[in-house]
């Protein structure tokens, strides 16, 4: 933390423009040194930026500064607009690591900074790499809000609440016999500790929506070797992803592609025919076919024409995954077949497709965008997006559900479970024993992030 540190923030180069940032105790005597003079703080200064030993031009640039602590990371930052040349940003960054304790910047660690210097918490921080990384425009919305500090808004209202419940329970038994402190205090907090688990338990149900917002919903094809189900992934995907032939078993793997339907993030995968085989690799493509189609959202069950049974229109789909999973049976070659539009009882629905129509996979499409805003729209509340998140709230649950239930412990130790509730949600946030968690959380940023 006591560096100085820089990197290119803007992308890869050559590009039009290249931005160099900067930040810590350093900034403000680098820019006085590459520029000549420091310009506003927040005002745009075009200047020739000029190696420190030679004095030679290096390039000509708009140049920002930002002073502590109203900056991203709370330190003197700096930024550096040049030209998106390969030798004009090498030049650049080599004067940048001339400077005494001034050093490349680690991947996430101008983000890492404004979280030590209190600017984020680690929500946002989440926020900020989730809209990094959003590829639609519903994980756009929902990045943006987090990275708002709505979530971690919602979570340090809760804490206090806890605090403040713990607050009383100690003023119940410490100050009993002081007349400022109401009677039948303690009731009251455990009240208000169920209703607050109420609160929590509705928000942890709804955030299933968060996660899969933020990951994509997974849909599995899955069906009979040569069903159609890798010609109908390359339709849907625009391009060829699988092998199409007529030798039956050709996919051995599980294939994915990534769709935006609607601005909803869906991934498809296109898997092994289901047989039974000799072959050691087809069962294998069988085997992780079918835990493919266990961790799925929805398995579109592909069918080509003979292979309709109105009886049971998923056979040859293990039992576990015809009780348990959401099921469409898909009829992949609608043009060489006459099927009625319908949905079955129970959790099959029939759908009709084909990729040698102009239209054919209309239906379809327009279906699973349906289904994918029916799972995973989630307005505009703010909800948790991540498993970490889940693991802490489950243990604030628990600690308030024990504080709640045991009415016959002393009210000293029932105040220690609403401690440990009220940290559960600390470490959502980063406000408490959170130094284990950092290095996992920042590894996936960009650097000059």
């Amino acid at each position: 933390m006591s560096d100085t540190i820089y990197a290119l923030s803007s992308g890869a180069v050559p590009s039009g423009v290249a931005v160099i940032r900067v930040s810590g105790a350093k900034t403000r005597e680098i820019v006085q040194t590459l520029c000549g003079r420091v310009p506003e703080p927040r005002k745009a200064m075009l200047a020739g930026l000029r190696e420190p030993l030679t004095q030679d031009v290096l390039d000509e640039a708009l140049v920002l500064y930002f002073e502590g602590p109203a900056s991203f990371t709370g330190e003197d930052v700096a930024e550096f607009q040049c030209h998106g040349g390969r030798a004009v940003v090498s030049s650049v960054l080599g004067a940048l690591g001339s400077f005494e304790t001034c050093r490349p910047a680690e991947p996430g660690e101008f983000t890492r900074r404004a979280f030590h210097q209190g600017r984020m918490d680690l929500t946002e921080v989440e926020g900020l790499a989730d809209l990094i990384a959003a590829e639609t425009e519903g994980q756009r919305k929902q990045a943006l809000r987090q990275m708002g500090g709505a979530l971690g808004a919602l979570y340090e209202g809760w804490r206090k609440r806890l605090i403040h419940m713990r607050a009383m329970i100690e003023a119940d038994f410490d100050f009993a016999d002081e007349e400022d402190v109401p009677g039948g205090v303690a009731d009251e907090v455990w009240a208000d500790a169920a209703e607050l688990h109420a609160e929590i338990a509705e928000h942890l149900a709804r955030s299933r929506s968060g996660e899969r917002l933020r990951s994509g919903l997974q849909v599995v094809l899955m069906g009979a070797p040569n069903a159609g189900k890798s010609s109908l992934l390359n339709g849907i995907a625009g391009r060829d992803v699988a092998i199409v032939t007529e030798e039956a078993g050709t996919t051995r793997d599980v294939i994915e592609v990534h769709l935006d339907l609607g601005g909803y993030p869906v991934t498809l995968a296109d898997t092994a025919g289901l047989r039974a085989t000799d072959g050691i690799v087809e069962r294998e493509g069988i085997r992780r076919a079918e835990q493919k189609g266990r961790e799925a959202d929805l398995i579109l069950w592909a069918m080509e024409p003979g292979g309709v049974r109105a009886d049971d229109p998923t056979a040859g789909l293990p039992e576990d995954l015809r009780t348990g999973m959401q099921v469409w049976t898909v009829h992949t070659k609608r043009d060489l077949e006459t099927l009625p539009k319908q949905d079955s009882s129970g959790m099959i629905e029939e759908i009709a497709c084909s990729i040698k129509e102009p239209d054919g996979l209309v239906p379809l499409l327009t279906r699973l965008t349906r289904f994918a805003e029916e799972t995973i729209s989630v307005g505009e509340a703010p909800l948790a997006t991540r498993d970490r998140h889940r693991h802490f709230l489950k243990a604030c649950l628990s600690g308030l559900q024990t504080a709640v239930d045991e009415v016959h412990l002393p009210s000293e130790l029932r105040a220690e479970d609403l401690r440990r509730a009220a940290d559960a949600l600390g470490r959502i946030t980063g406000r408490i024993d959170v130094e284990d968690l950092l290095d996992v959380i920042f590894r996936d940023f960009c650097i000059g992030k």
